[in-house]
């Protein structure tokens, strides 16, 4: 009995070893299980943080008392803003904030110093920035915290049992900061590259696996239509699916469309090629639909960490946003977010367009080359 009990052991530690001996030999598997985890280790150590740094500030001070430039110092040396414009008279704010130039205007108004002096509520006004409701709650707590330390050293002076200082914020495009609104027409981008890529990964690599790859390639398709044909699938899931989640976004959840939605529909084409791209990309190489699976998944998690759908791009290291620039879902969700939420239209996101549309003819050339090149 134990004499069978050690051969079962040894027989089991045997395959083990074989199996372990044989996934070290195979250089792709080598590849899978070393260089994707430690790719993934830096993406998401540099560009998932949902810390603020150098958060971009505007100064609109009517007040030359000095409470007020006390105040402005605390804000100035704190590691969470830079203070970057002053601001002199109200129509400066729009534009500030409508072109991402600042995430916050702070207004000091000119009886800021004279009410703090007779022992009255001062008001702070501040205006923010509110399309990504994450990052300007964030930055909204920052500032609290820089006041509620300014309030207590301003009673500890004065003797004073109230508040001095009161915080009035305004948001822009989303009132009420609600998550909901930035983060479901996010989800739009995600869910159609999840479908779109894994529905366009799987094409090429199913033909090969079901052995039916040889006889499409006897019809008398050429590699280009073939490619065209495996990719229009993938386009029509996708604007369908994006309709759906459109739809229900506006029905279910009351998120605003305010913008125009031929230039949504023209970025979710846009988006849709250059996803397919990257999925008839990854279906050349792959030889089975599990390396296909893989690599599709290999592509989604970075692509969404570096995209900014949930921590702000501004925060990550230079090098990760330049690399930022080659993730078509980072031009899209701008698309999204601004037409929901800005009202925005062709002119306001032709500079989201076109570099959508580079993307999706580099990565069909790619995909292409690499379809042409399997072959023989």
């Amino acid at each position: 009995m134990r004499n069978t009990i050690f051969n079962t052991i040894a027989n089991i530690l045997a395959l083990a070893a074989k199996e372990f001996l044989a996934l070290m030999r195979d250089k792709r598997s080598r590849i899978v299980i070393i260089v994707p985890p430690i790719v993934q280790l830096f993406i998401f150590g540099f560009a998932a943080t949902y810390d603020l740094n150098d958060v971009p500030v505007a100064i609109y001070n009517e007040d030359s008392g000095g409470a007020s430039r006390e105040l402005l110092a605390r804000i100035e040396g704190s590691p969470h803003f830079s203070i970057l414009h002053q601001v002199d008279c109200d129509t400066e704010v729009a534009a500030l904030i409508d072109n991402r130039k600042v995430l916050l205007v702070i207004r000091l108004n000119q009886r800021f110093s004279a009410d703090l002096a007779r022992g009255e509520p001062a008001s702070l006004q501040l205006v923010i920035d509110g399309r990504n409701s994450n990052t300007a709650m964030v930055a909204l707590n920052y500032l609290q915290s820089v006041v509620l330390d300014f309030n207590r050293e301003w009673q500890r002076k004065h003797s004073q049992t109230g508040p001095p200082v009161k915080l009035e914020m305004r948001a822009w495009y989303n009132e009420n900061l609600q998550s909901r609104w930035f983060i479901v027409p996010g989800i739009i981008g995600s869910l159609i590259l999840v479908v779109t890529l894994l529905v366009t990964a799987l094409s090429v690599a199913r033909e090969r696996e079901q052995g039916t790859f040889d006889q499409l390639m006897v019809t008398p398709l050429r590699p280009l239509e073939i490619l065209l044909g495996k990719a229009i699938p993938g386009i029509i899931i996708g604007l369908l699916e994006a309709t759906l989640i459109i739809a229900l976004m506006v029905w279910i959840f009351d998120i605003p469309l305010r913008g125009s939605l031929p230039a949504l529909y023209l970025g979710i084409l846009l988006f849709l090629i250059a996803t397919v791209g990257v999925g008839l990309m990854i279906s050349s190489i792959a030889v089975t639909q599990q390396q296909a699976i893989l690599g599709a998944f290999l592509f989604i998690v970075p692509a969404v960490i570096l995209s900014g759908f949930t921590t702000p791009i501004a925060n990550m290291p230079e090098v990760v946003q330049w690399l930022t620039y080659l993730d078509p879902l980072r031009y899209f969700l701008v698309i999204v977010r601004g037409v929901t939420l800005e009202g925005d239209g062709f002119a306001l996101l032709l500079h989201q367009f076109w570099p959508m549309a580079l993307i999706g003819a580099a990565t069909l050339a790619m995909a292409g080359w690499l379809f042409r090149k399997r072959m023989y």
